[in-house]
């Protein structure tokens, strides 16, 4: 296609020039992340992404592709930039149990109260969403569990060294039940649960390797 001029002669943006970015593809994502989360892959439209982000659809189209592909970018994005950190910061953590108890108060609070209250989690909701029959889609969700799993495994061992497990508590056995606890806590949020409720829930089921409950 010829390009577009206008009457002196000077290149215009359109619609038709998706190549041009005149907009700001970072912030264009991170808008996809908070719609598809909010309100699912599904129930979640490009013109819902148009009208949000001010961007055609011919350049949304352009630098991410259809409306799948931006969803795996945004669900990519939000493992990055919110759950990469967390599970981060919960490796490198020498305080063990309480540790993970902490990461479980702050998502508990970030579920039940606030911006995103009710929201659950994006991979959480991805994987009980129609968009898990995606093979990238179930690659991304594969690598954030495992990601949170070697998180919790860490802490596990760091509690294992403190004298704070139960007997016979093994770090490696034990760590797919705060991975699980957590997609729960997410899913459980979503349909309101209390605060209060899904903390007693996350401390009873900890109990168990707990040194300080075996005694």
């Amino acid at each position: 296609m010829p390009e577009l001029r206008d009457y002196a002669g000077q290149p215009v943006a359109s619609e038709f020039t998706p190549d041009i970015k005149h907009f700001d593809t970072d912030a264009t994502l991170e808008t996809a992340v908070r719609l598809f989360w909010r309100q699912g892959m599904a129930s979640t439209g490009i013109q819902d992404v148009v009208t949000a982000t001010g961007v055609n659809r011919s350049s949304l189209s352009s630098t991410f592709g259809d409306k799948q592909a931006l969803h795996r970018a945004a669900l990519r994005r939000y493992l990055e930039h919110r759950s990469q950190p967390v599970f981060q910061r919960l490796a490198e953590d020498n305080r063990g149990l309480p540790a993970i108890i902490e990461l479980f108060t702050g998502l508990i609070s970030a579920r039940c109260s606030g911006e995103y209250a009710r929201c659950g989690c994006m991979v959480s909701n991805a994987h009980a969403g129609t968009e898990n029959g995606d093979p990238e889609v179930r690659s991304i969700l594969d690598q954030h569990h495992q990601q949170l799993r070697d998180a919790m495994y860490a802490a596990l061992v760091t509690a294992e060294e403190q004298g704070q497990l139960a007997v016979g508590a093994d770090p490696g056995a034990s760590a797919d039940l705060p991975a699980l606890l957590a997609y729960g806590v997410n899913l459980r949020s979503r349909a309101g649960a209390d605060a209060h409720a899904l903390d007693d829930t996350v401390r009873a089921a900890l109990r168990p390797i707990s040194a300080r409950a075996a005694a």
